[in-house]
């Protein structure tokens, strides 16, 4: 990843699409959630000295309110962001859970570079981020990443505007207009949307829709993106297999 140069004489695309990456380019099938929310429950147990009912309770807490159950920590309890990470995120098992997802890779392939650049916007420290980004074996496609930085306190996550502002900077679009995204986060996709970005929430199959949508657009496959934002692919047909 990183910034691509465009081909003499050829205008940088002013549209941006922004992807979300954990239980977005995977499925929740893949049961990542669960894993981390056990070793984010046991840190809570081992760094607070809480029982086990009390760590799951305040670390819903912390999710519900923060949006990032680390948060609630360094507010509180000024643990140290990067021993977390190493104990949680960098600690999870991804090899053989997180494995390539051809229809992904033709989704992300069909969309037309002439007129979007993708860029990966995610609550993780940028070492998981790319773990897992390498494991998809997606790299190539997206221009870069806007990262929980979890070395700079205070914290800066979605669904914070800050969080979506500091990443139109670092993608270096400018309107709230040229801004697409996709998330399976209710929170983050509500705020997207209120800030004036054309988003998409992820709501897989089998998992309860909100009564509420979160936003204008709400699908249950990343391939519906080719019909919910037809002008933005060289092909809506989607992936055969």
């Amino acid at each position: 990843m990183g910034s691509k140069p465009s081909p003499s004489g050829a205008e940088t695309p002013k549209l941006v699409f922004f992807f979300d990456i954990d239980n977005c380019l995977y499925p929740k099938s893949a049961k990542v959630h669960d894993l981390m929310a056990n070793l984010i429950d046991q840190y809570f147990v081992d760094h607070l000295s809480l029982p086990w009912d009390e760590a799951v309770r305040l670390h819903q807490e912390y999710y519900k309110n923060y949006g990032l159950a680390i948060e609630g920590l360094v507010r509180h309890h000024q643990i140290d962001p990067l021993e977390y990470n190493t104990k949680v995120d960098d600690a999870l098992p991804l090899d053989g859970v997180i494995k390539p997802r051809p229809e992904v890779k033709k989704l992300l392939e069909d969309i037309d570079r002439s007129k979007v650049r993708l860029w990966l916007l995610t609550n993780a420290y940028i070492t998981h981020a790319k773990r897992v980004i390498r494991l998809l074996e997606i790299e190539e496609h997206f221009e870069g990443i806007t990262y929980c930085d979890y070395s700079s306190v205070p914290l800066v996550c979605k669904p914070h505007i800050d969080m979506f502002q500091k990443a139109m900077k670092q993608a270096g679009v400018d309107k709230v207009e040229d801004c697409f995204f996709v998330d399976d986060s209710y929170s983050n996709c509500q705020a997207s949307q209120a800030l004036g970005w054309t988003t998409a929430h992820l709501v897989e199959e089998g998992v309860k829709p909100p009564k509420t949508p979160a936003a204008k657009f709400q699908i249950q496959h990343l391939e519906e993106l080719r019909i919910t934002f037809p002008h933005l692919f060289k092909s809506t047909q989607p992936t055969q297999g």
